[in-house]
């Protein structure tokens, strides 16, 4: 028997801490599971939009809930030194009680990934999210952390006293590709997706119907890939592996997830029927992207707990 489906819930990290409390609070009120932010330095179609650092946002929400689970999606090395960035971390985990959710990605080419100095090529970005991934594992498994590689150095880099949770805060590994999905297979606690890109990539479309089912056609086929390279990882290792949950963001789909109660209910029971363990949505914006109501996310609120049991 599966355990329940759970769910969460992304919040932008836009609005002033006056306002954003009350929402994570709620959040939490309303039942989710966890609740994320973004780790960017601006995003997309909001670049010139209000949006505040990530870490002080999720300490701020720590202190402020109880329960639910607080996690970065996802945190890239495009804005990260593995090092410094491993305190923040164990900080997280600190004011959480041990309910931070690590998110990680190997960084891509939007608004703000040249802020810090010019992109990497696709092959350097993947060997460079390889080593940040493996480097922050050692760093958050151990006191003290010698290493010298490609991209990052560390020197007696220590973490101390470690984090609360046991042996380190959860990766959650965002993948689609073949060599990210092997490490989220070989480092990671939970497994993440947007789902297929080609959508966004100006592929003709369809009808919004059309274009749904040909995303959910294409989700099916990385479930399938990610199994795949699950069973890969597995069959190099003695030793007996901890289930990986897998997260799908249903807001990768052309349908905003949000856009009515039934749109919401099938995503995730198609998420569950392709053996999603938890899905992610994104609070309701007023325009834009992710616009929808704050009425319809209410009565999804309401919903929640039966939707839980579509993973029994």
């Amino acid at each position: 028997m599966r355990e329940p489906v759970r769910i969460g819930i992304v919040l932008l990290p836009q609005d002033r801490w006056a306002v954003a409390r009350n929402k994570w609070q709620r959040a939490e009120a309303y039942g989710f599971d966890h609740a994320w932010t973004y780790d960017h330095l601006s995003w997309r179609s909001l670049v010139d939009e209000p949006w505040f650092a990530t870490v002080p946002l999720l300490a701020a929400a720590a202190a402020v809930t109880e329960r639910i689970g607080l996690g970065t999606w996802v945190a890239s090395p495009n804005f990260r030194h593995p090092v410094p960035f491993a305190k923040d971390i164990m900080g997280l985990d600190d004011v959480s009680g041990g309910r931070f959710l690590l998110g990680l990605g190997g960084g891509g080419e939007g608004a703000d990934a040249t802020v810090l100095g010019p992109a990497t090529s696709r092959g350097e970005r993947t060997r460079r999210f390889a080593e940040f991934v493996g480097l922050l594992d050692q760093l958050l498994t151990q006191p003290v952390t010698e290493h010298a590689g490609e991209f990052y150095e560390a020197h007696g880099a220590r973490m101390l006293p470690g984090p609360i949770a046991r042996p380190r805060v959860p990766f959650v590994i965002a993948a689609n590709g073949p060599r990210a999905m092997a490490l989220a297979a070989q480092h990671g606690q939970g497994w993440a997706t947007y789902g297929p890109t080609f959508l966004q990539e100006g592929a003709p479309q369809g009808t919004p119907a059309q274009a749904q089912e040909r995303w959910w056609a294409g989700l099916a086929d990385l479930v399938r890939s990610f199994d795949h390279a699950l069973a890969a990882h597995r069959a190099l290792t003695s030793e007996r592996a901890a289930p990986v949950r897998r997260y799908l963001s249903l807001d990768g789909a052309p349908v905003f997830s949000l856009e009515s109660v039934e749109v919401f209910v099938e995503g995730v029971e198609r998420a569950a029927a392709l053996g999603f363990t938890d899905v992610v949505v994104h609070w309701p914006r007023a325009e834009g992207v992710y616009a929808g109501s704050q009425a319809v996310l209410e009565r999804v609120a309401d919903r929640l707990p039966e939707l839980r049991a579509l993973g029994r």
